[in-house]
C-alpha cells in the first residue's frame, strides 16, 4: 500500500513540476516563480540583458530570436549594405492583419554616429517592448493593429564595429570607416590615434613639468584642474595617446576612420566640408544613407521619425538652419510642441528644443530632411545626461561640473570606468603617464541605467506613434432621393494629433491627395461637404466616385456625399499616404 502511495505521490509531483516548466516555456502561468512588475513583460519569450552593449553579431542573433519567437508580428530584412559590405538590417513590428505599407508608421534609428552605441540598444528595446507586450497589453495590440514600427538599429555597423574593438576614445569615431585624408597631405589614414598601453582605450597623455598649466584635484588626484591664478602648475596636458607617425609635428589628425559626418550627408541645405564641416562629396555619398533614403521614398506612410544619437537629454527638432523657420509652419509647430512636452514629461532631464538655437547650425541633416522633404514629423532624440548621475536639476553653470563624471564613477562604478596614471616611455614627449576614462563612459549609459532610459524613450516612441493620423469611418449612410438615385454620406474622422499631410507636405506637394472611394453603385455626383447644415458643397467633376481630399487635420474630419444609382452593396475606400487605408461597407 505505501509503495503504490509513493508512486501516486511522485506521479503529481512530477506533473506539477512538468507543469510549471511547461508555463516558463509556453508563457502560461508563473506565480510560483516571481512576483510580476507592472509594466514589465511578465514571461518574454527572448531574453535581453539590458545592462550590456552588443556587438553586430550580438544584434543579429537577437534579431533573429524575435523573428522566431514572433512570426506574426516581426520581420526582418536588409535594406542595404554598409561601406565594408555589412547588412543593414531593418525589423518591421506590426500586426500582420493588412499590408504595412497601409499603416501610418514611426521610423526608428540609431548608431548613425559610430560612438552612439545605447542608440541600437534603445531602437531595439522599442522593438522588444512592443512584441513582448502584445498578447497581454490592449494599448500594445490596438497600436500594431493599427501602426507599423520601422526600426533600424545600426544605420553605421562599420563604425560600431570600429567602435568597439578598436582603440578609441568615448568620441571617436564619430564617423564611418570610409578613408579620408583629414589632414590634406594626400595620404589617408597614416595618423590615427596610438594604443601606447594597449588596453583598448585612448585616454590621455600627461608630462610632469615643474611650470606647467595643471595641477591635480585635492579632491580626486586622478582628475587634473587649472594651476590657481599666478602660480605654475605640475602637469601638461598632451591630448589623447598618439604619436607623430608620419613626422609632420602632428599626433592623431589622420586617423584610418577619417572624419565625415554621416549626418551631414542629407539632401536638404547639404553644403560642402567647407561650409559645413563633416560633409563629404556630395549628396548621400555614403551607402548607408543612401539605403535610408530609398526606403524613406519607397515608404510615404512614415509620419514620424526619431533619430537616436547621444548625449545630453534632447528631443530636438528642426530647423538646423535659422533660414529654414519659414518652413516650420504654425500648424506644423503645434504638433511639434505638443509631442515636445510630453517627451519633456516622460523622459526626466530631458529637453524640448530647437537644434539651430539651442544647440548649433546643422546643414545637411537627417532630421531636417525628413522634415522638408518627407513632411514627417521629425525629432533627433540626444540619448543621456549628466542630470542621470545625480539628479542635479540644475544642470547649467557650475552645477554641470565636469567633477560630476569622477564623482560618479567613484562612488557608483567604484573606478572601473577609469584607467589609472602608468608611466609610458613616449617616442616624442619621453617620459609622460597615461590614463582617463576609458571609451564606454562619459558619453554611453553605465549598465545598470540604460533599461529605465530606454523604457521611458519607448514610452514617447509609442506615443508618438499612437499620434500619426488615425483614421477612421465613423459614419456611413444612404438616404433613398426617389426617381432612382440615392445619397450616400460618409464622414472620416482623425482620431490622433497628427493630420495626414503636414503643412510643409502641402507647401511642397510631397505627397498625393487622401482619396476617399465609393463603390458598389454608379456615381452620378460626388461631393466634398464644407457644411452639412447650410448643405454648402463642392463638387468633383472628374472621378466623382473617387473624391480628393488636400488634409484631413488631427482631431478632425471630413464629410462626403455621392448621388448615385444601380445601388448594389456599397463600400468605403480611405487610401492616404500618411494616415493609411481603412475600408467599411453598408449593404
Amino acid at each position: 500500500m505505501r509503495f503504490y502511495l509513493s508512486v501516486i505521490i511522485l506521479f503529481f509531483t512530477l506533473q506539477h513540476l512538468s507543469y510549471k516548466a511547461k508555463s516558463q516555456n509556453d508563457g502560461g502561468p508563473i506565480e510560483d516563480f516571481f512576483f510580476k512588475a507592472p509594466g514589465t513583460p511578465p514571461n518574454p519569450k527572448v531574453t535581453i540583458h539590458w545592462n550590456r552593449y552588443n556587438t553586430n553579431e550580438g544584434l543579429y542573433e537577437i534579431y533573429q530570436k524575435m523573428v522566431a519567437a514572433y512570426p506574426e508580428l516581426v520581420t526582418l530584412e536588409t535594406i542595404g549594405k554598409s561601406y565594408e559590405g555589412r547588412d543593414l538590417w531593418l525589423l518591421t513590428i506590426t500586426e500582420q492583419n493588412k499590408p504595412g505599407i497601409e499603416k501610418p508608421a514611426l521610423w526608428i534609428d540609431g548608431n548613425i554616429h559610430s560612438n552612439e552605441i545605447q542608440a541600437s540598444e534603445v531602437a531595439l528595446y522599442t522593438a522588444w517592448y512592443l512584441t513582448e507586450n502584445y498578447e497581454t497589453n490592449a494599448h500594445i495590440r490596438q497600436l500594431l493593429h493599427e501602426k507599423v514600427f520601422y526600426i533600424l538599429p545600426v544605420m553605421n555597423p562599420d563604425g560600431r564595429e570600429n567602435y568597439m574593438n578598436e582603440p578609441n576614445t568615448s568620441s571617436s569615431p564619430r564617423s564611418g570607416t570610409q578613408p579620408y585624408d583629414d589632414d590634406g597631405d594626400g595620404v589617408e589614414g597614416e595618423d590615427g590615434f596610438y594604443d601606447l598601453n594597449n588596453d583598448g582605450h585612448i585616454t590621455q597623455m600627461r608630462r610632469r613639468n615643474p611650470m606647467g598649466r595643471w595641477i591635480e584635484d585635492p579632491e580626486d588626484p586622478r582628475r587634473l584642474i587649472p594651476a590657481p591664478a599666478g602660480q605654475f602648475g605640475d602637469w601638461d596636458l598632451l591630448g589623447f595617446e598618439a604619436i607623430d607617425a608620419d613626422g609632420d609635428g602632428q599626433m592623431g589628425e589622420d586617423r584610418p576612420a577619417g572624419y565625415y559626418d554621416p549626418n551631414r550627408d542629407w539632401g536638404w541645405n547639404w553644403q560642402p566640408d567647407y561650409a559645413q564641416r563633416g560633409a563629404y562629396k556630395y549628396p548621400f555619398s555614403h551607402p548607408e544613407t543612401r539605403a535610408v533614403r530609398d526606403f524613406a521614398m519607397a515608404h510615404p506612410n512614415i509620419s514620424g521619425v526619431l533619430t537616436h544619437h547621444n548625449m545630453g537629454g534632447m528631443f530636438l527638432r528642426g530647423p538646423g538652419y535659422e533660414p529654414d523657420l519659414q518652413y516650420f509652419l504654425p500648424e506644423d509647430l503645434r504638433i511639434y510642441d505638443a509631442l515636445g512636452a510630453m517627451g519633456e514629461k516622460l523622459v526626466p532631464g530631458y529637453n524640448y528644443l530647437i537644434s539651430y538655437r539651442d544647440l548649433y547650425p546643422v546643414l545637411g541633416g537627417q532630421r531636417d530632411w525628413f522634415h522638408m522633404m518627407r513632411g514627417a514629423f521629425t525629432y533627433t532624440v540626444e540619448l543621456f545626461t549628466r542630470y542621470y548621475y545625480f539628479h542635479d536639476e540644475n544642470r547649467d553653470g557650475n552645477r554641470n561640473r565636469s567633477s560630476d563624471v569622477y564623482t560618479f564613477d567613484k562612488y557608483l562604478l567604484f573606478g572601473d570606468a577609469f584607467v589609472p596614471w602608468t608611466d609610458i616611455k613616449h617616442p616624442q614627449h619621453g617620459e609622460i603617464q597615461v590614463g582617463g576614462f576609458k571609451k564606454n563612459y562619459v558619453r554611453v549609459n553605465p549598465g545598470f541605467m540604460l533599461e529605465e532610459e530606454a523604457h521611458r524613450v519607448t514610452a514617447y516612441s509609442i506615443f508618438h506613434a499612437w499620434h500619426t493620423p488615425g483614421l477612421e469611418i465613423t459614419e456611413l449612410s444612404i438616404t433613398d432621393l426617389g426617381d432612382g438615385l440615392t445619397e450616400v454620406l460618409a464622414t472620416v474622422t482623425n482620431t490622433r494629433m497628427t493630420p495626414t499631410h503636414s503643412g510643409v507636405n502641402l507647401k511642397f506637394s510631397i505627397d498625393r491627395p487622401d482619396y476617399i472611394v465609393l463603390e458598389g453603385a454608379d456615381v452620378v455626383a460626388g461631393m466634398i461637404v464644407k457644411n452639412r447644415y447650410l448643405n454648402q458643397v463642392e463638387e468633383q467633376i472628374v472621378d466623382p466616385a473617387s473624391l480628393e481630399i488636400e488634409n484631413i487635420p488631427g482631431m478632425s474630419g471630413v464629410t462626403v456625399k455621392w448621388i448615385v444609382q444601380n445601388v448594389e452593396n456599397i463600400s468605403i475606400t480611405v487610401d492616404s499616404p500618411k494616415g493609411g487605408v481603412i475600408r467599411k461597407s453598408l449593404e
